[in-house]
């Protein structure tokens, strides 16, 4: 089933009239023991190769900073992905591409590091870390196997070319001014239904389901380059 733009805009989930992009196959490797301190009217950031997307520290009102990635080349510079949404960090945080290869966010407030790559079981074979210009940020090998992806770990948002599988959510944010998760979630559940929920905030709890499509079948949403959103089965068919 192909699922029209308007749906998601108006469920505030999918920012699906944000800017479409071409895809470049380029990268801009960052280097090993590479590093960004938050600091205050800037944002360091990591570019990708066209300078499409950023990777970086963004100020967020007088909450804090968010390690996230947006859109560089657009006056909003909307945010599209972000390591902490629920945790803002302050002024003189930093995030580390490590000699071992990992990626940690550091908050100066409590100098307790977190290691962004929190699925990844190991650093053996890391070789560089890039923001492409799909935006998504990778860690990966020398063959460009990504042995990490922000795509796997979506916030609020899916860009073209993303998936969802099984198990994956979307979080709506609080507020326009504040990136925690909501009170609306977007969910492809174990069993293959595509959902979207109310949530008890701030507990998190499930509330109630308020469009549901209970296909049972569903594997992947799919976010192709061309605008259009799929559900899919297993073997690649599309529900409907």
């Amino acid at each position: 089933m192909a699922f029209e733009q308007q749906y998601f805009i108006c469920f505030l989930l999918v920012l699906l009239q944000l800017p479409f992009f071409t895809i470049a196959q380029s990268y801009k490797n960052i280097s090993f023991s590479s590093s960004l301190t938050a600091q205050e009217d800037s944002d360091p950031h990591w570019a990708s190769p066209s300078g499409e997307f950023a990777f970086g520290f963004r100020k967020i009102g007088n909450a804090g900073f968010l390690l996230a990635i947006w859109f560089e080349n657009i006056q909003e510079k909307t945010i599209v992905w972000s390591a902490n949404r629920n945790n803002p960090v302050q002024e003189g945080s930093s995030v580390e591409f490590s000699a071992e290869g990992k990626l940690t966010l550091t908050d100066i407030g409590t100098g307790k590091p977190t290691n962004i790559a929190d699925g990844q079981s190991t650093y053996t074979g890391v070789a560089y870390a890039a923001m492409l210009d799909k935006g998504i940020f990778v860690l990966a090998t020398r063959n460009s196997t990504y042995l990490w992806q922000s795509f796997d770990h979506p916030t609020d948002t899916i860009l073209p070319t993303q998936t969802l599988n099984l198990n994956s959510s979307l979080f709506a944010q609080l507020t326009a001014t504040n990136y925690s998760e909501g009170i609306f979630k977007f969910v492809l559940d174990s069993d293959g239904n595509l959902m979207l929920y109310t949530v008890n905030y701030p507990l998190k709890s499930n509330n109630f389901i308020y469009w549901p499509i209970q296909t049972g079948g569903g594997f992947q949403v799919l976010f192709n380059q061309s605008g259009s959103i799929y559900l899919t089965t297993r073997n690649g068919s599309i529900l409907g």
